[in-house]
């Protein structure tokens, strides 16, 4: 889809040749934020579209980090080109690592566990293609939202599904190299998403039941 052009000569002509002349040299990816709704951590076609090409034209060029990126916001007074990383940091700083943020959306319930659930899968998404990996995000996400036991219950309750897939995008974070987890925190996250798929094959009553059993031994243990 990236391979059509428009201009002048033409309204979406294929120009794959072009594109992948471009790949091989182009060293500065730009991405333009048209609105203030959507950010680069709240939807996939960000990190699934320009987070791509950077990884793909990365890897052609040999995959040394030589291809950076730049975010546009184009709705602002004077627009200007900033550093995706600093873009990033800030908006986990303003939305997913945000109390005020995480507390209001939580609060209304599946849907805004289905919301924090999609913001986790954009952070493993940005690592994968940009690598973006800085642990103080993944360390605070975790303490957030699997390592707080209110949190973490509201979560549960809210959207079974959602704070499964939370549990789950951590622990591949840290399969995958982007995060080193602290001692302990690993084996409490593969816990808890044990005990979640219980409770989501088995029902919630007898997953609650096995997951009072499966604590009393592990504090024997």
């Amino acid at each position: 889809r990236n391979a059509f052009s428009f201009g002048k000569a033409g309204r979406g002509v294929e120009r794959r040749k072009t594109l992948d002349a471009l790949m091989k040299t182009t060293s500065q990816v730009v991405q333009c934020l048209d609105s203030v709704e959507y950010g680069l951590t709240d939807i996939q076609e960000y990190y699934a579209n320009t987070g791509a090409m950077v990884r793909a034209m990365d890897d052609i060029q040999g995959g040394k980090g030589k291809v950076q990126a730049s975010v546009v916001e184009s709705y602002s007074r004077n627009p200007r080109p900033k550093k995706l990383n600093d873009a990033l940091r800030l908006e986990y700083r303003s939305k997913l690592l945000n109390p005020k943020w995480a507390d209001t959306m939580v609060a209304q319930g599946s849907g805004g566990a289905f919301e924090v659930s999609q913001r986790m899968t954009a952070l493993v998404g940005w690592g994968a293609t940009t690598k973006f990996q800085e642990k103080w995000v993944f360390d605070q996400s975790a303490e957030t939202y699997a390592l707080d036991e209110e949190m973490a219950a509201k979560l549960r309750e809210a959207n079974p599904e959602a704070f499964k897939n939370i549990l789950g995008r951590l622990i591949e974070a840290s399969n995958r190299g982007m995060w080193e987890a602290d001692d302990g925190v690993l084996d409490q996250l593969q816990d808890l998403y044990q005990d979640m798929d219980d409770q989501i094959e088995l029902g919630s009553v007898s997953a609650k039941r096995l997951s009072e059993i499966t604590m009393a031994q592990r504090k024997k243990e």
